[in-house]
């Protein structure tokens, strides 16, 4: 018998709660029976809000409380943006479902400038990633990089008092909350490459629960996966997390091939390792270990290790 009720669980910063409505209205155009229940939290990253996150623990600061609730029975889903979810997962958890993915790319928001170029040279631009900062360092190092921190909204209301010249957020999240018209310009991937798994939506819950799959499989993109899927494991390959300033980019090509790059930064700028691969999208995660591996022998294992951060090393093939 189908399940009747279905708890998601949810930050309560208003892109969090747009996302798990969003979850909640497309399970109810195919379950209209299913009674659906919010459980909206306030998570360790939406607290500690005043410093950067790669120094009070990371992204992962943003899902454990989703988690505790679903492994308690709280809550049956948990609904995340991909680029906030750990590698590795608690266990009995399990992440199957990506929905089709937004704009993946940065935005450049000003109110005054109309692009990175027409900054003055000491400008002062906001935004919260390492990845951002470094490439922004990387080709404007006369830039004043500054922290910004809060929701889309606090970020937003910052710029326009005039703490910045330009904020960089991701479009993803400005589309969906109704600001799309705020972007400025957005930034391809030659400009700013992106996060990994950004745009994207992820549903986890508890592993072998059909109940539960049964209402969410149907939300699944395959091509978002296989795109998540090759992002995910380029990061996981580099033990990557927001103590340091890596993207991952993959697309799907015409001809059903998967094409990747990726890039590893010192968070000053002063250098940038860059890289790409294409390759079967079946082997998505086999292409994305391989490019984290060419960045490594690069040099990029140099930037990880005075971080802190050692590589994990793939399983072997015996």
């Amino acid at each position: 018998m189908p399940k009747t009720e279905l708890k998601i669980a949810t930050r309560k910063s208003p892109l969090a709660v747009w996302q798990t409505e969003e979850v909640a209205r497309r399970v109810k155009a195919l379950f209209p029976d299913v009674q659906i229940t919010l459980v909206k939290m306030t998570t360790q990253g939406d607290v500690m809000l005043d410093t950067p996150l790669a120094k009070v623990g990371g992204k992962g600061l943003f899902v454990k409380e989703l988690e505790t609730a679903l492994m308690d029975g709280t809550a049956d889903i948990a609904v995340h943006s991909m680029k906030d979810v750990p590698m590795e997962l608690p266990e009995g958890l399990e992440l199957p479902v990506v929905l089709d993915r937004e704009d993946p790319h940065d935005a450049f928001v000003s109110n005054q400038y109309s692009c990175l170029e027409d900054l003055p040279e000491n400008a002062r631009v906001g935004t919260s990633s390492l990845r951002r900062q470094s490439q922004l360092r990387a080709r404007f190092p006369g830039f004043q990089v500054l922290d910004l921190r809060g929701n889309v909204n606090t970020r937003l209301s910052k710029l326009d008092n005039g703490v910045y010249d330009a904020i960089l957020l991701a479009s993803a999240g400005l589309k969906r909350l109704g600001f799309g018209e705020r972007i400025t310009r957005v930034l391809d991937a030659d400009e700013s490459l992106p996060a990994i798994g950004q745009g994207a939506i992820g549903i986890e819950c508890r592993a072998n629960d059909p109940e539960v799959m049964e209402l969410i499989s149907p939300l699944n993109d395959p091509d978002t996966l296989v795109r998540v899927t090759a992002e995910r494991a380029f990061n996981a390959r580099l033990n990557g997390g927001c103590q340091v300033p890596i993207g991952g980019y993959a697309v799907l090509r015409e001809d059903g091939s998967l094409y990747m790059r990726g890039l590893v930064g010192e968070p000053d700028g002063s250098l940038v390792h860059r890289a790409s691969l294409e390759g079967p999208q079946e082997q998505a995660a086999e292409i994305g270990v391989a490019l984290a591996e060419q960045l490594l022998r690069e040099g990029a294992d140099r930037i990880l290790r005075d971080l802190g951060l050692n590589p994990v090393q793939p399983p072997s093939g015996d």
